[in-house]
């Protein structure tokens, strides 16, 4: 049974005013509503609707609204009743309307926020896999197959708009960061790059326009490849970038100078990124290196984005010590580690003998007894 109502908005009738064993009664009421599902679930359901879009300006009533949408106006008249409560909308007289408050739930006033709200994208649909989380704690495994019976990848291959929906959305994640990482990475050291799991290829678009003489290949599914074709085709790189269909877990282009993999080792479990690993070690060339960027536990801490994968793909974002233990058994050794944006780290591999970076780690472990 859900709890009694209170005439308190902030605090659950259950909650005692007093404290119990030290418990404070507002730290109580504060863990309750961090608990709430209610009005999460109530703000995808609008933006999957289409609902704060739908009442910009003027709005409308229920029954419009229930009519063209072609929901209970029952059910849609208690969902609209709480967004007002939560501020998303207001109730005017006989109409509901957007808020400005509420005007970020419009796709075309934050597409970004829409995109991960809304149950139809690859990023929302992810979401709603957090209720099997008890799966992906007591196994170490992704609870989305869980939840849709079959895991995100094939999912995205069967379903075209969710690959689409997830491609645009890696796009968009990335505005901020690509001038970072152009910037932040020696890319004039690479006459021929590889961008193993490139997306829509925004990120080598840039890394190419800034170093004129660099030559790539991307490599992705087939739908994603032929988008990042058109990227290419759009910026005038088409001549010095080949987008190529085909997965990461076939064998890559051989002989790159360097072989980059951009958020791509914390989408998946140890078993599938070593094995994205070894197809790198085995196209590249002993003095070829392996340019991994992505978040790293060890320097950025996200634990909401660290269940996520888990949750999503059964990934997360590996320490520096997880890489190397991935790597080492296919003959690659870390070589560098540099911050590059404000988010993730390139974790630089190479073919071969124990590199300064590996030397001074065993050292370490060797002088405290201890693993990192």
């Amino acid at each position: 049974m859900y709890p009694p109502k209170s005439t308190d908005p902030v605090r659950p009738a259950f909650c005692s005013r007093g404290s119990v064993a030290g418990v404070k009664a507002d730290d109580t009421a504060a863990l309750h509503r961090l608990a709430d599902l209610a009005t999460p679930m109530a703000l995808r359901v609008a933006v999957t609707l289409g609902i704060p879009a739908r009442l910009r300006g003027d709005g409308d009533t229920v029954e419009n609204l229930a009519r063209e949408l072609a929901v209970s106006p029952v059910g849609l008249e208690l969902l609209l009743a709480h967004l007002a409560t939560i501020g998303v909308v207001e109730r005017t007289d006989a109409t509901y309307r957007t808020t400005v408050f509420g005007t970020p739930l419009c796709t075309d006033v934050d597409p970004w926020l829409t995109m991960l709200l809304d149950a139809t994208t690859a990023a929302g649909r992810s979401e709603l896999a957090f209720v099997e989380m008890a799966h992906s704690v007591a196994t170490g495994q992704e609870a989305y197959s869980r939840r849709y019976g079959q895991d995100f990848w094939t999912d995205a291959t069967e379903h075209p708009q969710l690959r689409d929906s997830f491609d645009a959305q890696m796009t968009a994640r990335f505005v901020t960061q690509v001038p970072q990482i152009v910037a932040g990475v020696d890319w004039s050291r690479f006459a021929t790059l590889v961008d193993v799991g490139g997306g829509h290829g925004t990120l080598l678009a840039a890394v190419l326009e800034a170093h004129p003489d660099m030559t790539a290949r991307l490599v992705d599914l087939e739908r994603t490849a032929t988008a990042a074709a058109q990227t290419f085709q759009q910026r005038g790189l088409h001549e010095r970038a080949t987008a190529i269909a085909g997965s990461f877990f076939d064998p890559l282009p051989p002989r790159a100078d360097a072989y980059l993999l951009c958020d791509i080792l914390h989408d998946w479990d140890d078993q599938h990124a070593q094995q994205i690993l070894a197809r790198c070690a085995d196209a590249a060339r002993p003095d070829s290196r392996i340019l991994v960027i992505e978040a790293v536990g060890d320097r950025h801490t996200h634990t909401a984005h660290d269940l996520a994968m888990l949750v999503f793909y059964g990934g997360r974002d590996r320490h520096l010590h997880e890489l190397s233990a991935l790597a080492e058994p296919l003959g690659l050794l870390i070589d560098t580690v540099t911050d590059v944006s404000d988010h993730r780290t390139l974790v630089e591999l190479r073919p071969g003998r124990l590199t300064p970076w590996g030397a001074e780690r065993a050292s370490a472990t060797r002088s405290t007894g201890l693993t990192e």
